[in-house]
């Protein structure tokens, strides 16, 4: 087999994109690097708008945002020596053919060597209520604040299971949001067991997370532990989030918007469509691609940070390292004769997220008692009754691509990024098998909604 002659192609411009870029720039090559945002950086360490970099301390805290402006200056001097295309959508792989718009234009990238480095988007299980204007995910409501410069309302509730509730609730609270409620629907005794581990697996990362309760409780923010998310309340807007405590009282929470999450799902529809392989992981209770230790899923293609598996954004600088190594290495260049311990550093933080994950648990049982009224897919306005209509008519073995043939469930626009672990649960339960057998939504490209004139070939199309 010949050596790789193209410059590298890597996708995804936060932590292991960057990461991955910069060693390759060491090594005297110019990565042609693409990002679907206009400026660097991944969810975890989206830039400040103009309007919020004033405030910069105060919501980042003064020594994080000095480490902040630091490792940004690095990024910008970094991106001077690639081939930077910021702005720019990878929507499809054919064969040796990256597929993207930019600008409204299409391009197709021949390369011989890829990195997928997207990252992950929030985990959502559907409930009553969730498609009314004024319900975010916890994501969503950190842009809002942090590239848009605005509270998502004035009386926010965040709610889920997942670390990233304390995270984007500090951050609110740093900037002045005072009627602000925090339910996490885990429950104490699975945080109690899992201490330890997590400790022990990360201990810098588990002492950030108690300096993020310490700081909510200094700032007077309700906290509600082990409740159950009921529903959304409201008839034009959320007007209220319905739940039910751990001793079984009911209160529904007056606000005007809620944030919902449940961890992490990874975006890999680039990676199936690049010709990865996909397994099942029980304690994550998700999808991944298959990838050596060093992140290597095929003869051409490479993935690293959350998109391959979740680490969080230190796991994913030294998981994008590695693929680099990994990817000079293919080209018989040299690289660092031993990179043990990076391996063992990246395994030990994945190990903390495993451990995290029996900590704050995805609910999937709530999907066996969805009301049959309640909406899963939003883009489609497909119905849980729908689903299990779908499900129960089925004959042989039941497969989630065929419910999604049947209900249109995962068809619009999101492609089934926020439906889709909703009906694998439903789907499952439904059809009384784990959710592991009823299989996952295929990637399709493209993979993100795309002009129809940008999609044309010039040959007349």
């Amino acid at each position: 087999m010949s050596l790789p002659q193209l410059p590298p192609v890597i996708v995804g411009a936060g932590p292991a994109g960057l990461a991955c870029a910069a060693t390759l720039v060491e090594a005297g090559l110019r990565p042609i690097l693409l990002e679907e945002a206009r400026r660097p950086g991944g969810q975890g360490t989206r830039r400040l708008s103009p309007a919020m970099m004033p405030f910069a301390e105060q919501f980042l805290g003064r020594a994080y945002a000095n480490k902040t402006a630091t490792r940004e200056a690095l990024e910008d001097r970094l991106l001077t020596r690639c081939d930077w295309r910021p702005g720019t959508l990878a929507w499809g792989i054919f064969e040796d053919c990256l597929e993207v718009v930019q600008d409204g234009r299409h391009d197709s990238i021949r390369f011989d060597q890829l990195l997928v480095a997207v990252g992950a988007t929030d985990r959502l299980m559907a409930l009553p209520g969730w498609t009314l204007p004024g319900v975010f995910t916890l994501g969503g409501a950190q842009v809002a604040l942090k590239q848009h410069s605005a509270f998502i309302g004035q009386r926010v509730v965040m709610a889920g299971s997942s670390p990233l509730l304390y995270l984007a609730a500090v951050q609110y609270a740093r900037m002045g949001l005072a009627d602000l409620t925090v339910v996490d629907t885990s429950k104490p005794a699975d945080k109690r067991r899992a201490a330890i581990g997590m400790a022990l697996s990360a201990p810098t990362t588990f002492a950030e997370g108690l300096l993020l309760l310490a700081e909510l409780r200094r700032k007077g923010v309700r906290r509600i532990e082990g409740a159950e998310l009921l529903r959304v309340n409201g008839t034009n807007r959320v007007e209220a989030i319905e739940i039910r405590h751990a001793d079984g009282r009911v209160e529904a929470l007056s606000c005007d918007a809620v944030a919902l999450g449940h961890g992490l799902r990874p975006e890999t529809q680039l990676a199936e469509l690049a010709g990865a392989k996909l397994k099942f992981d029980p304690i994550l209770r998700n999808w991944f691609p298959e990838t050596d230790e060093d992140g290597r899923a095929g003869d051409r293609l490479w993935l690293a940070g959350d998109s391959a598996m979740t680490g969080g954004r230190i796991a994913a600088a030294e998981s994008g390292r590695l693929a680099a190594y990994s990817m000079l290495s293919a080209r018989g260049m040299t690289v660092p004769a031993d990179v043990t311990k990076l391996r063992r550093s990246v395994a030990k933080l994945r190990l903390f997220q495993q451990r995290m994950a029996s900590a704050f648990r995805w609910p999937s049982h709530l999907a066996a008692d969805l009301p049959d009224e309640t909406i899963v897919c939003r883009c489609e306005r497909v119905h849980a009754g729908a689903i299990r209509e779908a499900v129960r008519k089925q004959a042989g073995p039941v497969e989630v691509n065929r419910v999604k043939a049947v209900t249109r469930c995962g068809m619009g626009r999101c492609q089934g990024r926020f439906c889709g672990q909703t009906l694998q649960e439903l789907t499952a339960v439904t059809s009384g098998v784990p959710v592991e057998t009823v299989g996952r939504l295929r990637a399709q490209a493209p993979v993100r909604p795309i002009p129809i004139e940008a999609a044309m070939k010039e040959d007349g199309l």
